[in-house]
């Protein structure tokens, strides 16, 4: 029974079930998240108008470890050719336990 077995016998089941449980409490998919929210501290009521322009600028990230690139707000203005910010929203993708993660960030302005 898995209840008389040495702690040592038991232990890689006890991290797998742990593992498990803290990835599927995390709140983001398992195997997928695609998250657009608007970044709260840069948010400004526009009309429709001010969205003339649309700048992107993204950094991605493998295996936990390695992050490349520029998501910076002033990366996606150069992108855009923006030079008066309206407003920012942000994407996030993320693969199978966040092995492949991609964060982008959009600005929107004249």
């Amino acid at each position: 029974m898995f209840f008389m077995k040495s702690y040592m016998e038991r232990l890689p089941v006890v991290w797998v079930l742990f593992l498990v449980l803290s990835f599927s409490l995390a709140g983001c998919g398992v195997l997928y998240t695609d998250i657009k929210t608007p970044l709260p501290q840069l948010s400004v009521n526009a009309d429709s108008q001010s969205r003339a322009h649309t700048g992107k600028a993204s950094c991605t990230s493998y295996v936990w470890v390695v992050t490349l690139g520029d998501c910076s707000v002033q990366s996606a203005m150069q992108n855009g050719g923006i030079s008066k910010v309206h407003h920012v929203d942000s994407e996030f993708q993320s693969y199978f336990f966040g092995i492949y993660g991609k964060f982008t960030t959009v600005v929107y302005g004249e």
